[in-house]
């Protein structure tokens, strides 16, 4: 049976894949990673990793593969259904009855994808064209310069819609479909729809694979709201989604703090001095799916995010409300830090007025979730008074009764406990620094006996069309490596692809096991990083040659980023017999986890397409002979 793409996608999200490896195979920490001998094959030196940020595992012994459904797959030898059916309940999940209206649904969200995607490199031209001189002006203005608008994708949208409606409909999207993905909307008195976003400096949003799914828009002249987001859509909701997660993924795996702001501008100055782990909601406060998300983008042991808010009123009663909704999910090692800003100060400002040091010294002075709930409680409370201080105990504890985590309950009741014991004892005139403790060590009285009851990955589309084959296939394999050699960040998103596929050129080929095993490890490696280390293992004249200077613009270092993923996309959909024996593999894959006919019968059509491949003759059954 066929399942939903979007629920295996959130199935994999939920999981966290060395969890669910450390409870059938041994797993020592080695680094971002985790390492052991290979479940699959006998070996005495570990050649298997895990690797939670990218959600895959890998063994450089026998080249097994895979993500979490894949893992349970080989090691359980179930069938994917059966894996999927043993996942679920981690996960949370029931398995859903699929249907063809979920699969046209997914196909229909990858063309709104590609839709959203012209777009924003339409918005991004837009900005460096007449038409956007005062977009740009306003972005230099607050300190942007060139390397931070490219980084950040910005781009800007004229008062008149007509460029973009023109740009989309050549590219054979409907008014329809522009609707649907948000960028323009439908009068209720039937007009033709207008554009979403006029006279605005845009903010892309991307989702967690860095794919663009909603954009944020700042006014620049004229009436209405200062800030707009994207209406919710088939890719977007505002309730999942944090501005910038992608990039703090990687950030939070080098060891990085990740770091909640209120803001676009927030985020892009944090990043640009060197907080890379910044994040901000879209105009609300911090939802339960946010606060998991944050979470999963740390390493086991360290997911203790910082929440920063202004430093006066408003920004107190936001952390008092951040805190409500934290406290329902907090669990073992989960939980989050409190950063007030100085009056009147913002991220954005505190850095443009006083460097990264400023911005660091409040980070220091973040303040763990129990400091913040004390506060939030003791607040227009006189605790100097035993009514006032019996009222703070009945509050903290109706408060923590809200953890559903016995151990994590019982962690906050002894620390409360303390401090009201140390503040009756001390009988201070006023509460002062956030120390203190209650009258007597009555805290647990009354208490209930017994606990509470306690309480994806990426989805790879496989299915490539077959290109047009242009030059050789040494040419081809020496443009797909140099575009990671010379844009290492690119693996993130390209990785899996160059692990599972082999080059024809022996050569070539050994450098990309190398290049792949390198940056399994190190993914933060810099492209000069990268060459050194791959140099020093022996591939200096590999290198010298997939490097050379006939390389086309998109694969050579000054090439943007995404420039050098679109040509390389490029290459790969063109190298025909790449794709068809990823396709075979793929499709052996498909016919184990599900063997049907369908399955079967498309098996089939790629054995005889190899035997012609080989130059073998068909019978008229299609058999070789």
């Amino acid at each position: 049976m066929a399942l939903p793409p979007q629920f295996l996608e959130e199935l994999r999200n939920r999981l966290t894949l060395s969890d669910v490896v450390m409870r059938r195979v041994r797993l020592q920490r080695a680094g971002r990673e985790f390492r052991a001998p290979c479940p699959f094959h006998n070996e005495k030196t570990p050649s298997f990793y895990v690797n939670d940020q990218k959600g895959f595992f890998h063994c450089f012994g026998c080249g097994a593969h895979g993500d979490v459904i894949g893992f349970i797959m080989r090691n359980d030898n179930l069938s994917f259904m059966e894996a999927v059916e043993a996942l679920a309940p981690e996960a949370g999940l029931t398995v859903p009855k699929a249907s063809p209206q979920e699969r046209e649904r997914f196909e229909r969200e990858k063309s709104l994808y590609d839709l959203v995607e012209r777009a924003t490199r339409w918005f991004e031209a837009q900005l460096r064209a007449p038409v956007g001189r005062h977009g740009l002006a306003y972005l230099r203005g607050r300190g942007l310069d060139d390397e931070a608008m490219a980084r950040f994708r910005l781009g800007y949208a004229p008062s008149d819609g007509t460029g973009l409606r023109g740009e989309l409909v050549t590219a054979g999207y409907t008014e329809a479909d522009m609707v649907e993905a948000g960028l323009f909307k439908r009068p209720d008195d039937g007009r033709a729809p207008f554009p979403f976003f006029r006279n605005r400096v845009l903010f892309p949003v991307t989702d967690r694979r860095g794919r663009v799914v909603a954009f944020g828009g700042r006014i620049l002249e004229g009436e209405g709201p200062k800030y707009i987001n994207s209406a919710e859509n088939p890719l977007f909701h505002k309730g999942d989604i944090l501005y910038g997660m992608s990039r703090a993924r990687q950030a939070a795996a080098d060891g990085k703090p990740v770091i909640v702001t209120e803001g676009y501008m927030d985020v892009i100055a944090s990043v640009m001095a060197g907080f890379e782990g910044a994040v901000a909601p879209l105009g609300t406060a911090l939802t339960e799916t946010q606060i998991q998300a944050l979470w999963k983008l740390a390493p086991e042991g360290q997911r203790m995010p910082i929440l920063c808010f202004d430093g006066d009123n408003a920004g107190r009663r936001a952390a008092f409300r951040a805190v409500e909704r934290v406290l329902p999910l907090l669990m073992p090692d989960h939980s989050v830090r409190v950063a007030f800003m100085p009056e009147k100060e913002d991220p954005d400002s505190l850095i443009r007025a006083g460097g990264a040091a400023a911005f660091q010294a409040v980070l220091d002075r973040a303040r763990p979730l129990t400091d913040v709930l004390w506060d939030m409680e003791a607040a227009d409370r006189d605790l100097t008074q035993p009514d006032a201080q019996a009222g703070m105990q009945a509050a903290l504890e109706a408060q923590l009764e809200r953890i559903p985590d016995a151990r994590v309950r019982n962690a906050y009741h002894r620390a409360f406990k303390d401090r009201l014991y140390q503040l009756g004892r001390a009988a201070r005139p006023a509460f002062q620094g956030g120390q203190g403790g209650g009258q007597g060590s009555g805290f647990n009285r009354g208490q209930r006996p017994g606990a509470l009851p306690f309480p994806v990955a990426r989805q790879w589309d496989k299915r490539f069309r077959a290109g047009v084959e242009t030059g050789s296939a040494r040419w081809r394999e020496r443009l797909l490596l140099a575009v990671v050699l010379n844009h290492p960040v690119l693996f993130e998103t390209l990785g899996e692809t160059l692990a599972m596929i082999s080059f024809a050129t022996e050569g070539l080929e050994r450098l990309r096991q190398a290049l792949v095993e390198r940056l399994f490890h190190n993914s933060g490696l810099d492209a000069e990083g990268l060459r050194r280390h791959l140099s020093a293992c022996g591939f200096a004249e590999e290198l010298d040659e997939t490097l050379g200077a006939d390389l086309p613009s998109y694969a050579r270092p000054e090439a943007t980023p995404e420039s050098a993923r679109a040509g390389w996309q490029e290459v790969w959909l063109n190298s025909q017999e790449l794709v068809f024996q990823t396709e075979l593999r793929e499709a052996e894959r498909r016919l184990a986890e599900d063997p049907s006919e369908e399955t079967l019968a498309r098996l089939m059509a790629l054995k005889r397409e190899e035997l012609i491949r080989r130059g073998h003759a068909l019978d008229p059954e299609g058999e070789g002979v």
